[in-house]
């Protein structure tokens, strides 16, 4: 699937962007504070789209000006999550290059992909997080229309070999179309 809107192009990883992705997720300031380590070689994160980006529903969030993909947003579907939802709900996860910060393009990519799945998949929830401290993705699920559900604390986080605390956001198909 392809996606699309003003300024950007939504589709699946291609091996032939290992070196972006490698040039913006190798950044310490990107990574980490989202949950995951900084990419240490263009061969990791050739891995990480092999591995972890061909996963269904995530996307490369490319540039249409420079037709480079600058960041990642994705769809986990039911037992794809890891907040425990149902086939008829979602989470989304985001991501984007230092460079790219401040521009509003993560959430025109979170619009349009909150669009097809309540349009397309017909989801019925979609669900978000962030974790302490992640102001701007936070910012990202207010601009969005998420609404503050709970947190998690305490919240043991292997792939970064530490302890989080979560704050999970959601928005209803209902509450989109309003």
């Amino acid at each position: 699937m392809i996606l699309e809107t003003k300024r950007l192009i939504l589709r699946p990883w291609q091996e032939s962007d290992a070196e972006n992705l490698y040039k913006y997720a190798s950044s310490p300031e990107v990574g980490p504070i989202a949950g995951w380590p900084v990419h240490t070689s263009v061969e990791n994160s050739l891995d990480i789209i092999r591995n972890v980006l061909s996963a269904p529903e995530t996307y490369a969030v490319v540039d249409k000006h420079t037709g480079c993909a600058v960041g990642s947003v994705g769809l986990m579907i039911g037992k794809a999550s890891n907040i425990g939802i149902p086939d008829t709900e979602g989470e989304i996860g985001y991501w984007i290059g230092v460079p790219y910060w401040g521009q509003g393009l993560i959430p025109e990519a979170v619009q349009e992909l909150l669009r097809y799945a309540f349009e397309n998949l017909l989801l019925e929830k979609v669900w978000c997080a962030y974790f302490d401290g992640n102001v701007k993705s936070k910012r990202v699920q207010e601009k969005c229309g998420f609404q503050y559900q709970y947190t998690r604390e305490n919240v043991p986080w292997p792939m970064m070999n530490d302890v989080r605390t979560e704050h999970i956001t959601c928005l209803t198909k209902e509450e989109w179309l309003a």
